[in-house]
């Protein structure tokens, strides 16, 4: 797709659609001709906003991506601002087929397919950077992982110059909940897969000793996924949090040796698994930053590789685009079962998925979670779904697949980096600033502005789609930089050092 700004103003998605978006500011007055309809804009419409192109009854639905985004709460004339005032979501029943839209691509041959330098894991596991992990059982260990793991980078790292990181894993759980509840296995399975994920060489646990999160029980529930027994301290047994202290650093002067074995080699890019986020995501998103990742997704899967696309609110709206790409029948049933649990959480919980978008998306132009929704998922490109994973879930399927997260970037991306994603891409309108250890995370901002505004920030600029680069090249360049970065070229975010405070397991049901 090419844009210019000096022939369009605006651009409309679809033929059916009834709104196009503002590339520019649009005066009050102005006229503007869209495939040989004039409109005149009837007052000031920003960037990224929708002018409406045809009038459109109270109550009747609105389209853009040739698709509902909502239904008008007034009646909307030629020429109006079409946003919150205007309109909103309703009831609104989508046509779940299975498998009817798949596009399968052939895949590249062995023979001509990319590599990256990665490192070698045993099982076979390939991951992009080499870190040894403090993971905290309980939020009273927090502290204590902190000061191990910044330690363990001051005084021990400088000997081991193979090893890229340590990283200390604390959240703000592990207690307050129910023995044996799924509550409690839901963070003991995200904590095993961060213990055992491909960047990660050796792991340490660390907890206060008197936790629900008892140290034997995960191992119970965890032995299969671990893979052997980790070393633990605990706090309370150890004399308390400054000989534990001590004792982490000398347990972590015991791991690094083997970490430091490790070397970078020729990977094949299948290796790699992929993690597609966005956040702070504007009315560009899904006309640039969204379908160009999604290229590179393309890409990816076509050598063999796998991306893992979340955030289940962000989708809803729009998963009846995703049960028609589903390899089977049961792999779309999965994901309809997802979004139906989706609905009774947030009735439960007293909110409505439409809470989502939030006020920064609106300000950007998104209005609605439909209309969100139907550009998030375009990050995902247009490989067949080969599979759902439940939230931290192994991903052990290549090619495009999903896994059931909320919405929220950090729980999101903890679920899927606990899954073995090594790497993420993360697109963003507004200007997120994610970064996420042990994972690198790579950022595409969506217009122009936000990539001139945070260049420390942004590593590629998809608003030059909106100045007449094409999907596919922008696509192409996200590609060929998600294998410099898993080579081990510093994302903007990892070169500033963020990424330690975004761990944020999901916590579901309640806290005692």
């Amino acid at each position: 797709m090419q844009i210019s700004l000096q022939e369009k103003p605006a651009i409309k998605l679809h033929s059916t659609d009834d709104v196009a978006v503002a590339l520019v500011p649009l005066a009050a007055g102005r006229s503007i001709t869209l495939d040989g309809l004039r409109v005149r804009i009837a007052v000031d419409i920003a960037p990224g906003h929708k002018v409406a192109l045809r009038p459109v009854a109270a109550g009747q639905p609105v389209r853009r991506y040739g698709q509902v985004i909502g239904f008008a709460t007034t009646a909307i004339a030629v020429g109006d601002h079409v946003h919150s005032h205007n309109l909103a979501v309703g009831s609104m029943v989508l046509d779940y087929e299975y498998g009817t839209d798949i596009r399968e691509l052939p895949l590249v041959p062995l023979a001509a397919r990319r590599t990256f330098l990665g490192y070698r894991r045993p099982a076979g596991r390939a991951g992009t950077r080499n870190t040894i992990a403090v993971i905290g059982t309980v939020n009273c260990s927090a502290h204590t992982v902190r000061r191990i793991a910044e330690r363990a980078r001051n005084e021990l790292l400088p000997r081991f110059p193979n090893v890229t990181d340590v990283v200390a894993i604390a959240h703000k759980s592990g207690c307050a909940t129910r023995a044996g509840s799924p509550e409690l296995e839901l963070l003991q399975r995200t904590l095993a897969g961060f213990a055992r994920h491909p960047n990660v060489a050796g792991a340490l646990f660390v907890g206060l000793g008197c936790e629900v999160n008892q140290w034997e029980t995960l191992l119970e529930t965890q032995r299969e996924r671990l893979g052997g027994l980790p070393p633990y301290i605990g706090i309370q047994d150890g004399g308390g949090v400054a000989k534990t202290v001590e004792a982490g650093v000398r347990a972590l002067e015991q791991l690094l040796p083997y970490a430091d074995q490790f070397r970078r080699e020729p990977l094949p890019v299948s290796e790699l698994c992929l993690a597609l986020q966005c956040g702070g995501s504007d009315g560009f998103s899904g006309i640039t930053g969204n379908p160009a990742l999604g290229h590179a997704v393309d890409l990816l899967v076509a050598q063999g590789g796998t991306a893992v696309l979340s955030e289940t609110p962000e989708v809803y709206g729009a998963e009846h685009l995703l049960t028609r790409r589903a390899l089977s029948r049961a792999v779309g049933e999965k994901l309809v079962r997802q979004i139906r649990w989706w609905e009774e959480y947030t009735a439960r919980e007293g909110f409505a998925i439409d809470n989502n978008p939030a006020p920064g998306n609106k300000a950007g132009g998104l209005t609605t979670i439909f209309e969100k929704s139907l550009g998030a998922v375009a990050k995902g490109g247009s490989m067949p779904l080969t599979a759902v994973y439940d939230y931290a879930e192994p991903i052990v399927d290549a090619g495009f697949t999903f896994m059931d997260t909320p919405g929220y970037d950090p729980v999101s991306a903890t679920g899927q980096v606990a899954g073995g994603a090594t790497i993420i891409a993360f697109t963003t309108g507004r200007g997120s600033c994610f970064g996420f250890k042990p994972a690198p995370s790579i950022k595409i901002a969506t217009n122009s502005t936000t990539y001139r505004r945070m260049p420390d920030d942004m590593d590629v600029n998809a608003g030059r789609i909106l100045e007449g680069a094409t999907v596919e090249e922008v696509g192409r360049e996200i590609f060929e930089k998600l294998i410099a970065v898993a080579s081990g070229n510093p994302s903007c975010s990892e070169a500033q050092g963020i990424g330690e405070e975004e761990f944020n397991p999901w916590i579901l049901g309640a806290t005692m």
